[in-house]
C-alpha cells in the first residue's frame, strides 16, 4: 500500500505535518538513553551475525596429543590433532508498536505542539526491558540464554563462616569479605591455569553500596571496595545490578565474576531497534517497532564464575 493510500483520510498539510513529527520522533526515541538497563553496557554487543540470522553458530577448537622424546631412526612419532565443536544459538525477534489517531494528528498540526512523544518512549523503553531480560537469564521457552544463569558457569561456594556459621556478607568482618571478592576471581585464574583472567565482578545493589562505604577496619579511610581493587592483580571493576537480586539458588543475592571481554562473552543483536513505515489501522496510524535478538552467547564459560548467598 502507497503512502498516499495509507493517508487517504488526511489532506496534503497534515500528511506531510504527520511525517515530519514522525521522523522527529523517531530520532528522539532512538537516541532516548535508560541506563538503568544495563545489560548493553556489561555485555559486549555483536552485530555480526546479520539481519537475516536465524541461528548463530560458531565453532571452538581444542588441539589433542603430546610429543615426546625419540631415538634416531625413529618412526613412532605421536600424532597430535585438532578436534571441532560446534554450537549454535537461536535468533528471535522482539516486537511492540505505538500509534497516533487522526485527531492527534490534526490536533498537534493546529496548535503547533509537536506530536506526543510519550509512546514512542514507551516502544522502545518496552524493547529494551525485554531486550535486558534475555540478557540477564535467558528465555527457556526459546533456548535463548542469559548472562547470570548460562549453563557450564561453574559455581565458587563461599565459606560459612561468619557470624553463627553465615555465608552473609552483613554476618561478616571486612576481612572475610575481601577474601569471598579473591576467591571467586582467583578461582577463576587457578581453575584454568592462567588461561582465563577475569576483569569484573558485578553485585546486587545492597551488596555493593555496602562494600563502597564500608571502611576496611576501624581506624582505616579505605573502603573494602577500594582495598580489594588496589590489592587484587586480575579485577578492573565492580560494578552493581539490581537484577542480581534474589537470583541465586534459593532466591539469595548472587555474585557474578567474569571476563569483560567480546573474545569471551557477546550478547547478539543482529536488528537493533527499528520502526517501520505508520500504517492505516481504522481512525489510527501505527508504527510498528522490531528487533532481533540471539541471546547470550559464553565462548569460554570457564571464563566467570557465581557465588550465591551473600
Amino acid at each position: 500500500m502507497s503512502k498516499n493510500k495509507e493517508m487517504v483520510k488526511l489532506d496534503a498539510q497534515e500528511t506531510i505535518f504527520f511525517l515530519k513529527e514522525l521522523e522527529s520522533v523517531k530520532s528522539k526515541t532512538y537516541d532516548k538513553k535508560y541506563p538503568e538497563l544495563k545489560m548493553r553496557s556489561l555485555i559486549p554487543i555483536s552485530n555480526e551475525a546479520g539481519p537475516g540470522a536465524n541461528t548463530i553458530k560458531y565453532f571452538q577448537y581444542d588441539m589433542v596429543g603430546v610429543a615426546k622424546i625419540i631415538e634416531s631412526y625413529a618412526k613412532d612419532f605421536p600424532r597430535v590433532n585438532v578436534r571441532k565443536k560446534e554450537f549454535r544459538s537461536p535468533v528471535k525477534s522482539l516486537g511492540d508498536s505505538y500509534g497516533y489517531s487522526i485527531q492527534d494528528i490534526r490536533e498537534a498540526q493546529m496548535t503547533g505542539a509537536s506530536l506526543e512523544q510519550r509512546e514512542a518512549n514507551a516502544a522502545r523503553r518496552a524493547m529494551l526491558q525485554k531486550e535486558d531480560e534475555i540478557a540477564a537469564f535467558g528465555d527457556a521457552e526459546t533456548g535463548l540464554l542469559g548472562l547470570f544463569n548460562h549453563p557450564n558457569i561453574p559455581e565458587t561456594v563461599l565459606p560459612a563462616d561468619g557470624a553463627g556459621s553465615s555465608k552473609l556478607w552483613a554476618d561478616k568482618t571486612p576481612d572475610q569479605i575481601i577474601r569471598d571478592l579473591n576467591l571467586i576471581a582467583n578461582s577463576i585464574v587457578e581453575t584454568t591455569n592462567g588461561v582465563e583472567v577475569p576483569n569484573t565482578i558485578l553485585l546486587p545493589i545492597e551488596k555493593y553500596t555496602f562494600i563502597a562505604s564500608t571502611p576496611r577496619s576501624n581506624d582505616s579511610d579505605t573502603t573494602i571496595l577500594d582495598f580489594f581493587l588496589k590489592s587484587n592483580p586480575f579485577i578492573q571493576n565492580v560494578d552493581h545490578y539490581y537484577k542480581l537480586k534474589g537470583a541465586g539458588a534459593s532466591a539469595t543475592d548472587r555474585m557474578f565474576c567474569y571476563k569483560r571481554d567480546p573474545d569471551a562473552v557477546t550478547l547478539e543483536i543482529p536488528v537493533d531497534f527499528e520502526q517501520f513505515s505508520p500504517q492505516e489501522e481504522g481512525m489510527e496510524f501505527v508504527v510498528y517497532c522490531h528487533q532481533r535478538i540471539g541471546g547470550v552467547i559464553m565462548y569460554y564459560p570457564l571464563s566467570a564464575s557465581f557465588a550465591d548467598g551473600l
